[in-house]
């Protein structure tokens, strides 16, 4: 699989890694020809394992390699970790004050971002695609890195990302397609609603792969921006959304087993 990728630009790179993510969300998505519902317990270990994944993704593919860059180029490696993280934080602060969206479980007057007339089932749709946001540029951002020459990055601990973020789409895939279903929407219809909140991530790949590679200097920047865009999800959506009501203690073992996967894939393959 390396040599395959080696022969490619880091932009197409990105953009076959982000496809495989979101072909793996569609391939949870499709679970919903096979059932109806989703049990809460399943759907809170479900929302934990993504967070634990991506708060190690955060960290060991993205802060770290930022931290590396910075002070092999004389820059303080606080400095870009810092002002990147807190910045993607911001954006993702921003996007969801401005993304009408609906989390799974609240009524449609508990609707997030500008008023709408939209749909419930589109309202549920955009609260998983505001996840995706940052996953895809991180993966984007990965891969940039290696394009960059960064010590701590390299294709295979991009691919190790890929792949983690790929993991906790199967199930996301999941959540978004079977309650879709559960409101009354027909199996083809919500499989499609479910794929399409994947959508975002190739194009978000891309145009971060793009971005660190014509603007270099910045890529400290773009590999913090990510992980604050996807830590802050992860504290404001994922991990309240999983501690609602009982079996929190599922919820708190799927971040275990997500953050312990998530790192042995970074560091193990990386």
């Amino acid at each position: 699989m390396i040599a395959f990728f080696q022969q490619f630009s880091p932009v197409i790179q990105a953009l076959f890694a982000t496809l495989f993510t979101w072909a793996v969300t569609a391939l949870g998505s499709a679970f919903v020809f096979f059932g109806k519902t989703v049990t809460r317990k399943l759907l809170v270990a479900m929302l934990g394992f993504a967070a634990g994944v991506m708060i190690a993704a955060s960290f060991f593919s993205l802060l770290l390699p930022a931290i590396d860059m910075a002070e092999a180029s004389g820059v303080p490696g606080w400095l870009p970790a810092v002002v990147g993280f807190l910045a993607g934080g911001a954006f993702l602060w921003g996007v969801d004050k401005l993304l009408p969206h609906l989390h799974q479980g609240l009524a449609m007057n508990q609707a997030e971002g500008i008023k709408t007339k939209w749909q419930r089932s589109v309202l549920l749709v955009l609260a998983i695609t505001l996840h995706n946001i940052p996953e895809g540029l991180a993966v984007g951002v990965a891969f940039g890195a290696v394009a960059a020459g960064v010590p701590s990055a390299s294709l295979t601990s991009a691919l190790a990302l890929a792949l983690g973020i790929g993991l906790q789409n199967f199930p996301e895939g999941m959540a978004v397609s079977l309650p879709l279903r559960g409101e009354g929407l027909s199996k083809g219809k919500a499989f499609f609603m479910g794929q399409l909140s994947g959508v975002v991530e190739p194009i978000a790949g891309v145009l971060g792969a793009l971005a660190v590679i014509a603007m270099r200097p910045i890529l400290p920047y773009a590999l913090s921006f990510a992980a604050g865009a996807m830590i802050y999800v992860v504290v404001e959506e994922l991990i309240p959304e999983a501690q609602r009501g009982e079996s929190t203690d599922i919820a708190t073992i799927g971040v275990m087993i997500g953050f312990a996967l998530m790192t042995f894939l970074d560091v193990a393959l990386g």
